[in-house]
Formats: structure tokens, sequence, C-alpha cells
């Protein structure tokens, strides 16, 4: 197909001549797609003949033309249509040919219907669709406002789903755990997002449970791990959280095994704001060698040294570490290479900043059901991007029972023997 060009690039339509060359190239091979499956499927069946020797499955034109919008832009596709006259012998119907490339229903790729939830959750209203994509894509097929009430609809189902999916078949040997406050209509005035997130055997990061709870109470947080408890999940080796007494205290309970780690970020944050302005650049950079520290040994000399410098005349700041040593520094039994993960709650507060940003632009989602729905829709798609923790092979020591000193693997005394 030829094209005028005008001077500045574009063709005589007013469009880009490098879209059209695009959707003209996607136009031909979707064409050849469906022509090549149609061939095959009637090359399949050639043998099925009915008494009088011809042929059941045979070619018999196309199809009405229909646009589909594509990643490419919007196609005008004719599928090539099929006389199937055979008879199904349990419903006694006929067969019918279903192209597995372009369903008789199908409108949209399914990648654009993937970034459809993602644009209006990253802040594109639902009457801002049309006159969006229409520009990008070349057509508005598909791409109602109703699109968006029908989405919210789904995910709302979807993340039911995921609220009731069995964990019994998942080891989560790391857990994160945090309470984000978001600007949201949820059940409660002082609601906020309970959120676990977890490291698999084989290291990868998963989104495990996410509810709303009233001010990360203790009663909220234990309602939550009790639901995971009895659908299958088992108890972390190590729980990473801030300060927050209610998670601690509700882990206690379910997941008594489970050994604690405070999160630095938080801790640093209740640390300074305990200090004067004047003390709080020292005190930072004193903080960030103790975490930063060699190994468990340099970890504790830095505390003595934080202590002995800051004790006297703010004696509540160094409490704050002082009370705390054991559930601070637990990530130095564990591999050197995890030691960065496992420090903060950083994995959940990086994923809800843009949760944040989008929350910011739709001041308040509607229902509870629906404000949940759509930020469990934006963590599904950021949990695509998480990468899996270094060295993600020791994950599964770590769960074994492996013992490690200074962060490297002790191999047993009968490894040796052996």
């Amino acid at each position: 197909m030829l094209s005028a060009v005008n001077d500045n690039g574009t063709a005589a339509n007013g469009s880009s001549l490098i879209d059209e060359i695009v959707r003209e190239g996607a136009r031909r091979m979707l064409a050849a797609a469906l022509e090549a499956e149609v061939n095959a499927y009637i090359a399949e069946l050639t043998d099925e003949r009915d008494e009088r020797g011809r042929r059941l499955v045979v070619r018999n034109g196309y199809h009405q033309p229909r646009k589909v919008t594509t990643a490419a832009g919007s196609v005008e596709v004719k599928a090539p249509r099929v006389n199937d006259k055979r008879v199904d012998e349990a419903t006694d119907e006929r067969k019918r040919f279903s192209s597995a490339i372009l369903p008789p229903w199908c409108r949209k790729s399914p990648k654009v219907s993937e970034v459809l939830p993602l644009l209006y959750l990253h802040g594109l209203s639902s009457g801002d669709f049309v006159p969006a994509l229409e520009q990008f894509l070349g057509s508005s097929a598909g791409l109602s406002p109703a699109t968006a009430t029908r989405l919210t609809q789904q995910w709302q189902a979807d993340h039911q789903t995921f609220g009731e999916r069995d964990l019994s078949a998942t080891d989560y040997v790391y857990l994160w755990a945090d309470g984000i406050h978001l600007r949201i209509r949820l059940a409660e005035a002082k609601s906020c997002v309970l959120v676990l997130m977890g490291v698999r055997t084989d290291g990868t990061k998963e989104l495990i449970a996410m509810a709303d709870g009233y001010r990360e109470s203790s009663d909220s947080w234990a309602d939550l791990l009790r639901d995971c408890a009895r659908r299958g999940m088992r108890a972390p080796a190590l729980a990473v959280g801030d300060g927050a007494l209610g998670f601690w205290k509700a882990l206690a309970e379910v997941f008594p095994e489970a050994r604690h780690q405070r999160c630095w970020v938080h801790k640093i944050a209740n640390v300074l704001n305990a200090l004067p302005k004047s003390a709080q650049p020292g005190a930072k950079k004193a903080l960030q060698e103790i975490y930063n520290a060699e190994d468990r040994e340099h970890a504790l000399r830095a505390i003595t040294a934080f202590e002995k410098t800051y004790a006297a005349k703010f004696p509540k700041a160094v409490k704050k570490i002082t009370d705390d040593v054991d559930e601070l520094l637990a990530f130095y039994d564990l591999p050197a290479e995890h030691w960065i993960h496992l420090r903060t709650t950083n994995p959940i507060e990086s994923t809800f900043a843009t949760v944040r940003l989008r929350t910011k632009v739709t001041k308040g989602a509607g229902s509870a059901a629906a404000a949940l729905a759509m930020v469990f829709k934006l963590v599904e798609s950021a949990q695509q991007r998480w990468r899996a923790v270094n060295a993600p092979h020791l994950v599964a020591l770590v769960r074994a029972g492996a013992r490690f000193e200074r962060g490297h693997l002790v191999e047993r005394p009968e490894a040796h023997a052996a």
C-alpha cells in the first residue's frame, strides 16, 4: 500500500509515516498468521470426508472486516472463514473453528488490555482514555469510559481471589511487614493498608497478603497473619518490620518461631527525633556505622561507641538502640549477600511510593473494596519488576537451617569428614 507523503514526513491523512508503516506491517503479519492458522487447521482434517467422499472442512471466504486495537495501533483485519460440517457426537452440534490468534469477540490485544489499568492507576481518568489513546493507537475501539468501571469490578474480583488463594505450596523464608497510610477510603477513619511481602525459596519476591487494618493494631495484624496461616503459610525464618508493637505481638502469637529484625530506616528516624537538630548529623553517621559494620562484633563495638558519645546527654535516644540490639542485628546471622535486603522494609516502602502518587490523584477511590482493589492492582503490576535477592540459591539453605558466621556459610563437620 502506497501513501502520499508531505514534506514534514507525515502521511496525507495527517498521521506519522512511520506509524503508518508499522500499522501496515502489523496488518500484513496478522493476516498472514490467520491464513496460516486456517490452512493448518484444514490440512490436519483433510481426511475427514462424508459418505460421498467430499471434504467436511473447507475454506468459506472471509468474515466482515473489523478493526482491532493492538500495540502497533489500530489495524483492519479480514479473518478467513472455515466451513466445518462435522458434528460433535456428544452434543450433536456442528463443530466450529475458533481462531486462537483472533477470537470472534476480540477487539483489542491482551497487551492493550494490560496497559489500561496501569494508565488508570497512574492518574489517567476514565474520561481521558478515548482522547489520549485514540491519538496513540489510531482508534478508540474498546476504550470507552465504561472500560474503567468494568476494570474496577474485575480488580475487586481479582483481589478477592488473591486473598483466598492457597499458600501451602509456597514457602516464604523472609517476610517484610508494614502498615501503609494512604489517602483512600477504607473501612475506618484511622485505617491503613497492612502489607506482607515475602521471599520464596528460589529468591524471588512476592506479595503475600494485603488488607485494611485499624491503626496497625495487634488484633488487625493477628487477623491477617492467622488468615495466612489458615491458608497454609509456614512461619518465616526472619520477619522484618518497623517498631509498631502491634505487628510483633501478633507475630509472636501466630508464628512464635520466627526471628525478628527491626527496620533500620524507621529506627534511625525514631532516634533522630529524640535528638536536637545540632546532634542529628553526627548521630546519623554513627548509626550508619552500626548497620553497615563488617559483622556483628564490629556492629556491637559501634553501638558501644554510640552509647559512650550520646548516653550522658540523650539517654532516651540511646535507649532506643540498646533496648533492641538483638532485633536490630538479627540479619548478621544470615548470608552477607542478603543483608542489604533485610535491614529495612524498603521493598514495601519503594513499591508504595507509586501507590501514594496515584491515590493523591484520585482523592479517594469510592468504596473500601474499590480502594483496596486499586492498590492491589498497582502492586501486582509492580511485582513483575521486582528483582530477586542477591545470591538467591542461599535462601533455601537458610530455610534448611544452615549456619552462617560473619555472613559466610559454615560447613558442617560431617561434610568435611565425608
